[in-house]
């Protein structure tokens, strides 16, 4: 069996990290069929999240499009769903417009993106795959993958799952596995243009390292590690690497990044050239600041799992277990609540590799 239209149905969460996780299933699929065109169909909260226009941009996407589930805006905690009759309308005109042989559903719980899937399926007479997590889910779909439970027995894994292995529950229905499969990410038109305007700031023949402290929200402050801690560790990198940083983030993170600097320069001084770029980019822009580090330490959020998917060496530096969140691979390194020394340590080794 060959596929030239595949439709991809997701939700849960926009976080840019939890979206480009599920590019390593995507990879896999275009192996398998290298000329089917892939269309992700997510199924947002709420419109207007600044992953939307990054993920579009994505290589292996054809087409992505999102259709809110609720109105209002993700401040709005009362906001009222979208009826079920107005999604089904845009998903059969959406699924009429692609044209579509195959339709999977990614998500393990719930109806309504089983509901979407034979929606999308039934206005062109496609193919669904889906999840038979629960007694009666499984006849959404023509076939049907083993739930999470069983999922994990089959392949010897255990709770909390790897993010980026979810995306293959279902796609174990189609006999594609993940192999250690990465995921990935090409810097953007966008990316290359801001590039090309960070470049005159570099000073010859010094590596480049990104930092991106982040976690600028109230509910991510937990994993924001001590900025006095982040400024002694790179402290002690650059005493032993003259080296240019970078800092990114979003515009609301630049006192973030002014407290780091300030801190920094104390116990540094001003040799070392620090240029704060929060703000001064998109999500799509970040490709750019990334593709020019040779090394990127960044806290857990999505900047991180971009650094990993364009293959750059990246230290993630959690302030708590999170084993979900993490990559496996020579040029990734994660380190818990961790000392300045082996922040510098481990820095160093993947500078090295």
């Amino acid at each position: 069996m060959t596929y030239q239209r595949i439709l991809m149905v997701k939700s849960h969460s926009m976080g840019v990290g939890d979206v480009l996780r599920s590019s390593a299933a995507w990879r896999v699929l275009k192996d398998k069929w290298p000329q089917a065109e892939l269309h992700l169909l997510f199924l947002s909260k709420h419109a207007g999240y600044p992953t939307e226009d990054f993920i579009r941009q994505h290589h292996l996407l054809a087409s992505a499009t999102f259709l809110t589930i609720r109105e209002g805006t993700p401040a709005d905690s009362v906001a009222q769903r979208v009826p079920l009759s107005t999604t089904k309308r845009q998903v059969i005109t959406l699924s009429q417009q692609l044209q579509p042989d195959l339709v999977i559903d990614f998500e393990a719980s719930g109806i309504r993106s089983s509901l979407v899937t034979r929606w999308a399926a039934n206005a062109v007479g496609a193919r669904t795959v889906g999840i038979g997590q629960f007694l009666g889910r499984g006849l959404f779909y023509d076939t049907s993958a083993p739930s999470i439970k069983n999922y994990l027995r089959a392949q010897s894994l255990q709770l909390p799952m790897d993010y980026t292995e979810r995306d293959f529950v279902v796609l174990a229905a189609l006999g594609l596995h993940r192999n250690n499969t990465p995921i990935e990410l090409r810097i953007t038109n966008d990316g290359m243009v801001y590039k090309a305007q960070l470049m005159p700031r570099l000073s010859a023949g010094k590596p480049v390292i990104g930092l991106n402290i982040g976690c600028g929200t109230s509910d991510a402050l937990p994993r924001r590690p001590p900025i006095p801690l982040v400024a002694q560790a790179l402290h002690v990198i650059a005493s032993n690497l003259p080296c240019t940083i970078f800092l990114s983030g979003a515009n609301f993170e630049r006192a973030i990044n002014q407290q780091f600097m300030d801190t920094f320069q104390a116990i540094h001084g001003h040799a070392t050239p620090v240029i704060d770029c929060a703000g001064q980019s998109s999500l799509s822009g970040l490709t750019g600041l990334i593709d020019l580090c040779d090394l990127f330490i960044s806290s857990d959020s999505g900047p991180y799992h971009m650094a990993v998917a364009m293959h750059k060496p990246t230290l993630a530096w959690f302030m708590r277990d999170e084993p979900a969140a993490y990559h496996k691979g020579a040029k990734c390194s994660y380190l818990i609540q961790p000392d300045a020394n082996l922040v510098a340590d481990t820095a160093r080794k993947l500078l090295n590799a």
